[in-house]
């Protein structure tokens, strides 16, 4: 097989814009020149990566496949001309993704104490919803994933080929604010109807909550008056005393310490969560593979939050 680099480069950039001509701009060549370079890589692969058919134009099963591999190998190809060039690997920035809720509230605790075990840890972070934030990783345009493990849900990681660190063990705890005698304004335990502030129907941690909820009565008198895929949109809300919410522990510690908010129901209505720092191991970058065996050698009380 006789490959050549800008043809992977070529790919790459194709892959990120969808469209033949604005990667040929990009590339700095004419958009035939830029198309017979793409044909010349599916030839020397032996398999068609791009589906000409559709407008942008999509890839292949095989072509997404295929990216991950291109990716790695330009990165890898990229890191070692800079070590010849004289810079410096260690200093270069990691690309983490993450849940809202992980990235406002969870993150800066947790890398704080990770940088105690292994120095300053340089990184980039990217807050987004768990189902955008599976698919960057699988698509390889991030180094990290943090996001909450459920064995439950749909979407599912190979092990094997995303291998990943339990980081947390928390909670999402059913809360709304306190009356004037320091009870939950809209108690769980009754048979009265409850203001309920519900994650969207595709949100991570509404499948959560509603796999809690499945076989109890309690559903019953839940009546929603709003709904949002974030922990932090809930938050706000059951501040505002709109109703009540479950939300993760880590969220709303403050607000519990100092008595704002109030659990709306006992510990038998806590919905468990694992909090979980996932990478892709088709992609080689030294900053990940470095922290990956740092992290091995850490005791157990440096990775949990």
């Amino acid at each position: 097989m006789n490959l050549e680099t800008k043809w992977l480069e070529d790919f790459v950039a194709l892959a990120n814009t969808r469209s033949f001509s604005a990667s040929a701009r990009q590339r700095h060549v004419t958009q035939p020149a830029f198309s017979r370079r793409i044909r010349s890589l599916e030839q020397a692969v032996g398999v068609t990566l791009v589906d000409r058919s559709t407008t942008p134009v999509d890839l292949t099963p095989e072509g997404q496949l295929f990216l991950v591999t291109a990716r790695s190998m330009v990165e890898q190809l990229n890191e070692s001309l800079g070590h010849l060039r004289g810079l410096s690997i260690a200093n270069e920035a990691l690309d983490i993704v993450a849940a809202h809720s992980l990235a406002l509230s969870f993150y800066p605790q947790w890398i704080s104490r990770l940088q105690k075990g292994l120095g300053e840890l340089p990184t980039r972070l990217v807050a987004m919803n768990v189902g955008d934030a599976i698919h960057v990783l699988r698509e390889g345009n991030c180094d990290l994933m943090l996001a909450y493990y459920d064995p439950y849900a749909s979407m599912q990681l190979d092990a094997e080929v995303f291998p990943s660190f339990s980081i947390g063990q928390v909670k999402m705890l059913p809360v709304c604010l306190p009356d004037d005698r320091a009870r939950p304004r809209f108690p769980l335990e009754g048979n009265e109807p409850v203001p309920y502030l519900s994650y969207t129907q595709g949100a991570f941690l509404g499948r959560s909550v509603r796999m809690l909820l499945k076989n109890d009565p309690l559903r019953m008198r839940l009546r929603t008056v709003y709904e949002t895929a974030m922990a932090e949109g809930l938050k706000g809300m059951v501040l505002q005393g709109m109703g009540m919410a479950w939300i993760p522990d880590f969220c709303i510690r403050e607000e519990l310490k100092d008595g704002r908010l109030v659990r709306a129901g006992d510990e038998s209505l806590d919905v468990p969560l694992e909090i979980r720092l996932y990478r892709c191991s088709l992609v080689h970058k030294p900053g990940v593979e470095k922290l990956w065996r740092q992290m091995m050698k850490l005791p157990r009380d440096f990775l949990q939050a």
